[in-house]
């Protein structure tokens, strides 16, 4: 990823809490479309405009080719509080990130997280490595709100159940494991929209801890059609399981690897 400044100049009065109103709008304009990536943008005023730094997938990850309506009507919206339109300044590659899928076409995708990702919650079924969202067709109302929030959600499930310090730890784990669960539903009904919406096949991971023992792990069905799902390989190392009727990968339970 890469670490982004837009500089916000001021062509006429404004006021603090009316710029900062526009520059968040625009912000999560932005965050929604997958342009930009993260949920903490800081903002300074410095010598009567506006700064605010910010992480994309790419180097163009801000060009208008990818704009959504949302980013559109919110760049207008800067007009009506005496704010020009961005300026934008790539700083540089931020050695600690995730990259971005090098190619525009995939053969399939994978829908996956975890809390320490700060990425696209989609990968490439063909190098595993995270495609920006606005390379996608838009999910819902011209963006992706839906699968950030998705992602939202998913990632402080598993923050809870990693730190293991709360009573509800196994409501998380449920929640990231069961096909039962809520965010298991939105995940699947993302998955469906994305795979119709592209015509490829896609994968939701269904995170897998516990079980009896190495040997129960490696023998189990899929637990959406009760069919054979094991690989004989894992998956680029880390899905043991596929089921191409269901949509799913997994893993051998953590706690028998």
């Amino acid at each position: 990823m890469f670490v982004v400044d837009l500089t916000f100049d001021c062509y006429q009065d404004t006021t603090l809490e009316a710029a900062e109103k526009a520059i968040i709008r625009l912000v999560n304009a932005l965050r929604f479309n997958g342009q930009i990536i993260g949920e903490e943008f800081p903002t300074v005023l410095k010598d009567g405009y506006f700064l605010t730094r910010v992480m994309c997938p790419e180097q163009d990850s801000l060009h208008p080719l990818y704009h959504s309506p949302f980013v559109k009507s919110s760049l207008e919206k800067l007009n009506d509080v005496g704010l020009l339109q961005p300026k934008t300044k790539v700083i540089g590659q931020d050695i600690h990130a995730n990259g971005a899928a090098p190619r525009d076409e995939s053969s399939s995708y994978i829908i996956y997280t975890t809390y320490v990702h700060t990425c696209s919650p989609v990968y490439c079924g063909d190098d595993f490595m995270p495609v920006p969202l606005y390379k996608l067709p838009a999910i819902a109302n011209g963006d992706y709100k839906a699968l950030i929030k998705w992602q939202e959600d998913w990632q402080a499930c598993d923050q809870i159940q990693i730190n293991g310090a709360t009573r509800c730890e196994f409501s998380a784990i449920k929640e990231l494991a069961d096909i039962n669960s809520d965010l298991y539903r939105r995940g699947q009904t993302l998955r469906k929209r994305i795979s119709a919406l592209t015509k490829k096949p896609v994968y939701y991971y269904l995170y897998r801890v516990g079980g009896l023992n190495k040997i129960a792990e490696q023998t189990r069905k899929c637990p959406s059609c009760d069919g054979d799902w094991r690989l004989d390989e894992p998956w680029f190392g880390l899905f043991d399981f596929k089921c191409d009727d269901c949509g799913l990968v997994s893993n051998i339970s953590w706690d028998h690897q």
